[in-house]
């Protein structure tokens, strides 16, 4: 399987984005400004990170200099954002074929970049600044066509493939090491208040347009095959598939968020979980 060659630690994150980009600016001249204003003139991952997320976020109505600034109180404030976007670039690195270095991810995918500012957006919810956090949410939608409510709990080393459509509601949790494809919904079942999406465990594989809809727990080590409609729990490292969902291999693939297989059994259980 294809992985790029990252050593664990940010230094070493920070270190083959920068070589990267120098790399691209002497192949593509043309792009050697923004390559310089993104990476380049930066010192750490924080600080690059602040500025594409600005850059992308900044309107008429929030200036990319205010963008900034929330994004680096953000970052000091609460250290492991960071940590979570590296560990974002590694499961990049780690789970998509197409990709040459961590520069694709970090300037191009929208995927990468909505998970980012979706945490500064989550650390104002807590701060109680909601306003924003709406905000942010509003221009990630709108730029990105994802949304993930700030009231969300996502996890690290997250991969959200192609990402278009990706709707995540308000009392979710997506937990570590977690890869969903386009048109993942994660979303409730009416208009009920309170505790109401599901809680999506650790390494789980969602397919591309699946739905996970209510209060349920998907656990650690699950497969929901692409299109499915989940309505009631899954047990730990099954998979499941159709509309409404049902059992089709139990156990799964020992990993398969990382494994990114997408395939399923022959043999297809006859009772709805």
């Amino acid at each position: 399987m294809h992985k790029l060659e990252i050593v664990a630690d940010q230094d070493s994150v920070w270190g083959h984005l920068r070589a990267s980009a120098e790399a691209a600016a002497r192949e593509e001249p043309h792009l050697a400004s923004q390559l310089n204003a993104v990476i380049l003139s930066h010192h750490d991952l924080a600080a690059a990170l602040s500025f594409q997320i600005a850059r992308k976020l900044g309107d008429e109505e929030l200036r990319a200099m205010t963008v900034r600034e929330v994004c680096m109180a953000a970052f000091k404030a609460e250290p492991g954002i960071v940590a979570a976007a590296e560990a974002d670039l590694q499961a990049v690195a780690e789970r998509d074929p197409a990709i040459k270095t961590l520069l694709q991810p970090f300037l191009y995918f929208k995927g990468f970049q909505a998970l980012q500012a979706s945490r500064v957006a989550h650390w104002l919810w807590g701060q109680s600044r909601e306003t924003l956090a709406f905000h942010f949410q509003s221009r990630i939608s709108e730029l990105f066509q994802i949304d993930i409510h700030p009231g969300a709990r996502l996890g690290s080393g997250l991969f959200l493939d192609h990402g278009t459509g990706i709707v995540i509601g308000e009392t979710a949790v997506v937990g570590d090491e977690v890869s969903m494809l386009h048109g993942v919904t994660l979303g409730g079942t009416g208009a009920e208040r309170g505790d109401r999406h599901p809680k999506i465990g650790r390494g789980v594989l969602l397919g591309a347009g699946a739905k996970v809809l209510g209060n349920i727990v998907v656990g650690d080590y699950a497969k929901v095959a692409s299109g499915s409609v989940v309505l009631k729990p899954v047990p730990t490292g099954c998979t499941v598939a159709g509309v409404p969902a049902r059992l089709v291999n139990c156990p799964t693939d020992a990993a398969p968020a990382r494994t990114m297989d997408h395939t399923l059994a022959d043999i297809v259980y006859d009772f709805v979980i």
